[in-house]
């Protein structure tokens, strides 16, 4: 029913491609990272929680066509339908079902518990396109809300530095602002410029957090001891530095739980939190999904493909696309 093309996945029935590389006439998109949503295409499907991060990306005046999860839809020949990735916000897998198959493209997914986005949902498929991009053993990911922990108790054990947290503007930032409003955190966290448009849309979405406030907003001469501030990693080791003195810096990625990740990419602390499956969520998501034949895209593609044909006894084969692996978003 999915058919591999220059532009990317395309169903005919549908007449659409899911997440498309180039601009197409209709995508359908699951989620907004820049990724799996670009610009230039005649129409957008998507799931209406991430409207306000697509039209920020993509332009306000693009067309687009919000959705609610669960809900089915007759496009052209298919029935669509989008379901939570728990993933970022509004991001969704997308299933299609046509003469008689049902495929399930997963886009970006996690199975962790996240208060910034609406939980995984378990899909039944025929067929599933899964990402792997932390498809090996060795990733494992501790729950969010002890990284939140871990990272409060880091800030607070150095009240006379600022403290430059680096993650993705988009989707782990507002996790880790959600998770330490969970804590009881009530300090106001302070953000790159990057990040605030994309928080605004989630907290106009409800999603609750630790107040925010843009750091551009503060004198230049301001007193940062004892501050926590929120900045993508392009930020690190820039111009923008500079009016930090002696701040201590940390970083949150999945990459964290690689051994020495930390010390080559120049920072002093780092938090392993990711918004990716890691190995047991995958596993569990193809069993689930009941598939008989799945195909593995992102990350480590071939070594979770042969893992599920020898092991699990799934058909099972590695899908190349033009984006691999966790784009710093």
């Amino acid at each position: 029913m999915i058919e591999h093309t220059p532009e990317g996945l395309f169903c005919q029935a549908a007449n659409a491609w899911i997440d498309p590389w180039r601009p197409v006439p209709r995508a359908l998109i699951t989620h907004a990272h820049a990724d799996h949503a670009r610009a230039g295409c005649g129409e957008y499907w998507a799931i209406g929680r991430s409207a306000a991060v697509l039209r920020q990306r993509l332009g306000q005046q693009i067309t687009l066509n919000c959705v609610n999860y669960g809900d089915e839809h007759r496009i052209g020949d298919a029935r669509v339908s989008f379901h939570s990735a728990g993933h970022v916000l509004g991001s969704a897998q997308i299933r299609l079902q046509a003469g008689g198959e049902t495929w399930l493209v997963s886009g970006d997914y996690k199975r962790d518990s996240d208060p910034s986005c609406d939980p995984f949902s378990v899909v039944s498929t025929d067929v599933l396109i899964s990402e792997a991009t932390f498809g090996l053993p060795i990733y494992r990911w501790p729950a969010g809300r002890q990284v939140a922990a871990d990272l409060l108790q880091w800030w607070r054990d150095a009240p006379e530095r600022a403290s430059l947290l680096f993650c993705y503007a988009f989707g782990k930032a507002q996790r880790l602002l959600a998770e330490l409003h969970q804590l009881g955190v009530s300090d106001t966290v302070l953000l790159h410029g990057a990040m605030v448009p994309i928080t605004q849309a989630y907290r106009d979405e409800g999603i609750a957090m630790v107040p925010t406030e843009a750091l551009s907003s503060l004198p230049r001469l301001a007193d940062l001891s004892g501050r926590l501030v929120l900045a993508p990693p392009s930020a690190h080791r820039s111009p923008w530095m500079k009016r930090f003195k002696a701040p201590q810096t940390g970083f949150a990625s999945g990459w964290m739980a690689v051994r020495g990740a930390r010390r080559r990419r120049g920072y002093e602390r780092g938090f392993v939190l990711s918004d990716h499956a890691d190995w047991p969520g995958l596993l569990q998501t193809v069993r689930e999904s009941k598939a008989q034949q799945v195909y593995v895209t992102h990350g480590q593609s071939d070594v979770l493909a042969r893992y599920l044909r020898e092991v699990e006894g799934i058909a099972s084969e590695p899908l190349s696309t033009l984006f691999e692996g966790e784009a710093e978003h």
